[in-house]
């Protein structure tokens, strides 16, 4: 009954996102992106990333199966294409063949399958098909950012970052003087958070087809719901970022026609009444928060059980993650701190979910929820004062993110003390006579 509604619910979203994508945006939605993919040249995205994760289900023989067809229809696609004389862009030469796989084994449920190993595979096709489609979600929300908020409040955020330092374009210098070869490895370690993330799910996964059952939480339901909620944040705090509203923007958008001033990396801006400000209609408004920055503290988070290379991986991952967002002028230092609480507020929820709402999950889910709030009123309505009294409001900023980091882990040990106390606990002795 709950994935039924959960799928009734994922398809009534995506419906209405594809309405507001064509009404607002002029533009096809999710819905329509993605079947054009299963015929043409499919963007790059995380499709063969979709296909691994729903054959967590498969035995190993049907995974050789699987993993054989959709590289065969990718190969028919491919020479189809050259055949009738069809170019393609960059990167957008495979995936038709994952999407078509996927579909298959939808397909091979309903018909083949019966009972619990029908709803297993099932849940599997729907949680690799919901990886490929969060990521068309991702791209309409971000386009309609774009179109609804012609203004964007980066003079805000910029004056409220000067209580923590400015730390964007300290990291954007520091990048400059490293030289191309750091900046090279951060750009791919920022761009392919996604298989970061796959790699994590995968090794939680790993007993699915064993256990015929999922574990009750994993890294893809926090990471898909990050992606879920955040955006809709965007919407209420509409912010470009430092390279793009101090800058010359970067990925073919944005400009110094557009800047407030030509200043990103080298001179933090001045410290005065902050306004809104026009920007192009193409640039997404997503800096309010980092979802890099809360992706990658999820990640992080979901490493902390693993093996010790994990861990390493997943220490190493959001560290970079974090130099990438800052050094590049992506985003502000206060963006990064609201990405923090935003993600351990999600992993929260998501857990005391799983728990039916027990009292200490509540208080930590609120006590984040009301910090998040804390911050954004902070940044749009007291910059000023947070930029001439750095001494006061820095520290605080930087309290108010370690109160929720102190909470969650409080709470997350006490949900675990229980059942290690009763697995130490002695069975009890009869008494001697």
């Amino acid at each position: 009954m709950l994935w039924t509604a959960a799928g009734v619910v994922a398809i009534a979203f995506l419906i209405g996102l594809e309405i507001v994508s064509r009404r607002s945006a002029g533009v096809p939605g999710p819905l329509t992106t993605q079947v054009r993919e299963m015929v043409f040249a499919p963007k790059p995205g995380p499709l063969y990333g979709g296909l691994a994760l729903m054959m967590v289900v498969l035995s190993r023989r049907q995974r050789f199966i699987a993993a054989g067809v959709a590289i065969g229809v990718d190969a028919l696609f491919v020479l189809g294409r050259w055949a009738c004389g069809v170019r393609v862009e960059e990167g957008h030469l495979f995936g038709n063949g994952a999407l078509w796989a996927m579909l298959g084994c939808a397909v091979f449920a309903l018909t083949r399958r019966t009972g619990p190993e029908r709803a297993l595979l099932l849940k599997g096709v729907g949680l690799g098909l919901l990886l490929v489609t969060g990521r068309k979600i991702g791209d309409s929300w971000l386009l309609i950012t774009s179109k609804t908020r012609p203004t964007v409040l980066d003079p805000y955020v910029a004056t409220a970052d000067h209580a923590l330092g400015n730390p964007s374009w300290l990291a954007g210098r520091a990048l400059d003087a490293v030289g191309p070869v750091a900046s090279h490895l951060l750009g791919l370690i920022y761009a392919q958070l996604a298989v970061a993330a796959i790699v994590v799910a995968l090794y939680q996964l790993r007993k699915v087809a064993a256990e015929r059952r999922f574990p009750r939480h994993h890294l893809v339901r926090t990471f898909l719901l990050i992606g879920l909620l955040g955006p809709a944040v965007y919407m209420v705090f509409p912010v470009v970022g430092p390279v793009f509203a101090y800058g010359p923007g970067a990925s073919g958008t944005g400009g110094v026609e557009w800047a407030v001033a030509n200043l990103w990396p080298h001179t933090p801006p001045s410290i005065l009444p902050p306004h809104p400000v026009p920007y192009d209609g193409i640039t997404p408004r997503n800096c309010m928060p980092s979802l890099h920055t809360a992706w990658a503290t999820a990640i992080f988070i979901h490493t902390r059980t693993g093996p010790r290379l994990l861990r390493y991986a997943g220490t190493f991952w959001l560290v970079a993650t974090l130099s990438a967002t800052l050094g590049f002028g992506y985003h502000y230092g206060v963006d990064l701190v609201a990405g923090v609480v935003f993600s351990l507020t999600v992993e929260a929820a998501l857990r005391t979910f799983d728990r039916g709402w027990d009292r200490s999950g509540v208080r930590l889910v609120a006590h984040g929820t009301a910090v998040f709030a804390a911050l954004l009123v902070s940044y749009r309505w007291l910059p000023v004062d947070m930029a001439t009294h750095p001494w006061l409001f820095g520290p605080l900023v930087l309290l108010a993110m370690g109160s929720v980091i102190h909470g969650y882990l409080r709470t997350t040990r006490a949900w675990a003390a229980p059942s290690t106390a009763q697995a130490l606990r002695p069975e009890p002795q009869p008494e001697p006579v």
